[in-house]
């Protein structure tokens, strides 16, 4: 995997435009291994008429079929034997199914470079200790769901004095704390090192509006920040614009809207998202993304709303190069944002129930089907 060696190398994170040929070598490189590792995801591409040595240019990235994150959910593909997987990480599996995505040590490695650069973006990266408020799930040997094992890892962008966790396991299932989290903050905020929030956006809300209503206000240390990921899964109803969630966060925690970050990304497309200081995601070096019809899809251009195609070449264990997923989103020209980075923006409006996916999407669903897997 030399040209996606060279492309997790690249020093700048955000240079789509100066790495697009490599990322299409890159590309086609990992198609050629998972064409030949992986029987299934061979007869999807031999069925729709594609083969690895296609991709040559940024058009052949239009073509690549895509597998909707549905197949994963149902299905396990791998391109190689689950013994030379150095870690298997699962999806929430909040529609009632979860994807199982398998990752090598060298994956994993691409993946760590990839973290440490894009996480400069917003200095999240540094010596000083902090303490941890993880608004996810407390790690158990029973959970094996990427979005623990993402929420652990950014724990670790610093030295952590204390990890504090609102979803604790307890009699076969996970519950929520938020009354201990709650007095965790207030007996934190006193402490002369930062505090770190880092997880769901919805559990993180309900605890400070939990405070709010209960009139607690604290100031967290200098260089405390919130860092959101995992999106607001069952709670989407309740997820409220991201103006109401910084003016929330500053009343009851003095945290500024420039010490909250976002991240976006699935188990299905595990390159990191993070947000710019004017809170937009732009698309890294390390992947691409193409919005589509939902009727046709077919590529849309800049500034169009559809469904959100991620490309990306970073695994080798599983057949991830393309996947579709349901969520909604808009590609914006990232010049136009004004922090000074010029790769796309994406931004994600909401969901459509993979059933409502027509076309094309189903077609790899077919294939399987038709291969009785």
């Amino acid at each position: 995997m030399q040209y996606r060696s060279k492309l997790f190398s690249t020093r700048d994170a955000y240079d789509t435009e100066g790495t697009q040929e490599l990322f299409i070598k890159a590309m086609q490189e990992n198609c050629r291994f998972q064409y030949k590792g992986c029987p299934e995801y061979r007869r999807i591409l031999d069925g729709m008429g594609f083969s690895p040595d296609d991709l040559t240019d940024e058009e052949a990235l239009t073509k690549l079929p895509f597998l909707p994150t549905l197949v994963f959910k149902k299905h396990k593909l791998c391109s190689m034997p689950e013994s030379r997987m150095a870690v298997r990480a699962t999806s929430s599996g909040t529609s009632g199914h979860s994807s199982e995505i398998g990752f090598t040590v060298s994956d994993l490695w691409a993946g760590l470079k990839m973290v440490l650069r894009v996480s400069k973006l917003r200095r999240l990266v540094s010596i000083v200790p902090c303490h941890y408020i993880v608004f996810g799930y407390k790690p158990h040997k029973s959970n094996k769901t990427a979005v623990t094992k993402t929420a652990l890892g950014a724990t670790m962008f610093t030295p952590a004095l204390s990890r504090t966790f609102a979803l604790i396991y307890k009699n076969g299932k996970y519950s929520p704390d938020l009354e201990g989290v709650m007095r965790a903050v207030v007996r934190r905020s006193k402490s002369r090192f930062p505090v770190r929030f880092m997880g769901f956006p919805s559990y993180t809300y309900f605890l400070m509006k939990l405070m709010d209503e209960k009139g607690i206000r604290v100031t967290l240390p200098k260089g405390s920040k919130i860092m959101l990921g995992g999106g607001w899964k069952q709670f989407y109803a309740e997820q409220v614009d991201k103006t109401v969630f910084y003016e929330l966060a500053q009343r009851v925690l003095g945290v500024t809207d420039d010490n909250i970050v976002e991240f976006f990304g699935a188990v299905e497309h595990p390159v990191l998202y993070c947000d710019c200081k004017n809170h937009r995601f732009h698309v890294p070096a390390y992947s691409r993304v193409i919005i589509r019809d939902p009727e046709t899809m077919q590529p849309l251009p800049l500034g169009s709303e559809g469904l959100v195609n991620l490309l990306t070449p970073m695994v080798t264990a599983s057949p991830i190069l393309s996947v579709m997923t349901d969520d909604i989103g808009i590609l914006r020209d990232g010049s136009e944002c004004g922090c000074g980075l010029t790769s796309p923006t994406l931004e994600i409006l909401g969901r459509i129930g993979m059933r409502d996916i027509k076309t094309c999407a189903a077609g790899a669903a077919e294939i399987l089907k038709e291969a009785q897997l």
